[in-house]
């Protein structure tokens, strides 16, 4: 089973797929890919590099580029795959048999509260920069990312509203959803 997770920023994307990997399965991202070729290049990965980094992969090779290494890197492995951000991503990922996309999302005000507590360099300081990025981020067009057509996408949304405990609830609901997808198919 590989499990695809697209969402907005400080959604708890992170969150959810470390449950996944505490359950067994491996861990993808494809932002790690991004990581690794930007470090090669000796460019700091902020989240400006990274937006531009996948941007000129998906351009120069195509759409689904990041996600056809991943998927190469799974083979028959369980395996969560975070940081789709293009339907070029879903569209390779899809090749694989069994492959269930997670749409995460949380309430605006919520999720920049997450990334001011998180204050990673890569998160913007203000509430008008975040939903400002956020714009950029959720309608690009072609090589761009694309994560509110992704989240459209998704077999299963879970909306990360309250309390971790809760959020671990509608995880192991999906999972018990998707198992039954499962044992239909």
């Amino acid at each position: 089973m590989i499990l695809g997770l697209t969402g907005t920023n400080a959604s708890g994307k992170s969150t959810v797929a470390k449950y996944f990997v505490k359950k067994g399965f491996a861990y993808y991202s494809l932002s790690d890919e991004l990581r690794a070729l930007l470090k090669k290049r000796k460019i700091p990965a902020t989240r400006e590099n990274l937006i531009e980094a996948g941007k000129h992969y998906r351009e120069r090779y195509g759409n689904g580029y990041l996600a056809a290494v991943v998927a190469k890197k799974i083979g028959k492995k369980k395996a969560v795959v975070d940081s789709i951000r293009n339907l070029g991503e879903v569209a390779e990922l899809r090749k694989i048999k069994g492959f269930i996309l997670i749409a995460v999302d949380a309430p605006v005000k919520m999720r920049f509260e997450r990334a001011r507590k998180r204050m990673s360099r890569r998160d913007q300081k203000t509430f008008f920069e975040f939903t400002a990025k956020e714009k950029e981020e959720l309608h690009g067009k072609g090589a761009g990312q694309q994560i509110a057509a992704c989240m459209k996408k998704a077999d299963f949304k879970i909306n990360n509203n309250l309390s971790l405990g809760n959020l671990y609830k509608k995880m192991e609901a999906t999972l018990r959803k998707i198992g039954k997808k499962a044992n239909h198919a």
